[in-house]
């Protein structure tokens, strides 16, 4: 049974504050979700992209340990966004994403106006997602709530509500250890049939990083709130760069509230992340410290590869040495892509 637009349709006098986190997978990601949902007030939900078909069809398993179908927290949820979630038409998100959440489908996405067909597909699908961080955010008394399903199709979608103040976390890493992430094999532990992590070659990587880097950039000139984070800033220093995120994400901590922060650690409570990286799982006090593995175990032609198929936002993003730089002046082909 589908859920209809009209139920959902009109502008809410109380938007719901949600933060996305965006960035190619293996950028650091997960620790950021994981970090921000230490503060108060704050409800991390991991990548709600995946929801429907490895929580709703798949039954996978959800942070705190149990199989979704048993996690109270997110039957609560499901019982207040949509009645029950098998009131949920999974088939019918599917197509509505294949419809309008593609990185195919940004440019038009990026438009100041879209056209009357789209905009009511675009609503109809973002709906879902709405009710979602709504029922969440009540049942929690969350101020805001996290997303980090990272892909940038999903937030340009996620513009166009009237219902959500979306604000972006654009998470960067350098291209080559991101490249060099994706070619691990990384068991999937909420897999019922221990599936792997997806891989891809580096090359593909490395594509991967261009488009959705540069796509986040665009969203910043549509006048959606984006922060971008490099992923080494916040490994060298956590606690201020997290603070400073608070301020982004409309937070007012004390100094205490950063205290679960030391030199080089964290200290992770449970949380109810739906999807997303194995880190979901871990409690208790973890390492913060620099992966550099690829700097060393990466092929010198694997990276020059990576490296030069990144170069232009690398310069941007700060990775280059000062001479390897790029003019801030993208070249044509590049900025086309932005």
């Amino acid at each position: 049974m589908s859920v209809k637009i009209a139920d959902t349709a009109e502008q809410s006098d109380d938007p719901v504050r949600v933060v996305f986190i965006g960035g190619l997978g293996r950028s650091g990601t997960t620790l950021l979700e994981r970090l921000l949902g230490q503060l108060p007030g704050v409800m991390p939900l991991g990548e709600i992209t995946h929801l429907w078909e490895r929580d709703l069809l798949g039954n996978e398993m959800c942070a705190c340990g149990a199989t979704f179908s048993y996690c109270e927290f997110w039957q609560r949820v499901g019982g207040a966004a949509f009645g029950s979630w098998d009131e949920v038409d999974v088939e019918r998100l599917g197509a509505l994403k294949a419809t309008v959440d593609r990185t195919r489908h940004i440019p038009a996405l990026a438009a100041k106006k879209l056209a009357p067909a789209q905009h009511q597909l675009v609503r109809e699908y973002v709906s879902y997602f709405e009710r979602v961080y709504r029922a969440a955010a009540a049942d929690t008394n969350a101020r805001v709530i996290v997303d980090s399903s990272k892909h940038a199709s999903l937030a340009y979608c996620l513009r166009w509500s009237p219902n959500i103040d979306l604000r972006v976390l654009h998470v960067v890493r350098d291209s080559r250890g991101v490249a060099y992430s994706w070619t691990k094999q990384v068991r999937r532990p909420e897999s019922p049939t221990g599936d792997q992590m997806t891989r891809y070659s580096p090359a593909k990587a490395a594509m991967l990083w261009n488009a959705q880097n540069a796509a986040f950039s665009l969203l910043a000139r549509r006048g959606v709130p984006v922060r971008r984070v490099r992923y080494e800033r916040v490994i060298e220093r956590p606690r201020r760069v997290i603070a400073s995120l608070a301020r982004f994400c409309g937070l007012d901590l004390v100094e205490s509230d950063l205290n679960f922060i030391g030199p080089g650690w964290a200290d992770l409570g449970p949380s109810h992340s739906a999807a997303g990286n194995p880190m979901r799982f871990t409690v208790g006090r973890i390492p913060i410290r620099p992966d550099e593995a690829w700097a060393e175990d990466m092929a010198h032609g694997t990276r020059r590869m990576v490296s030069t198929l990144t170069r232009p936002l690398l310069g941007r993003y700060g990775y280059l040495a000062e001479d390897e730089r790029v003019p801030e002046e993208l070249p044509a082909e590049v900025a086309a892509r932005e």
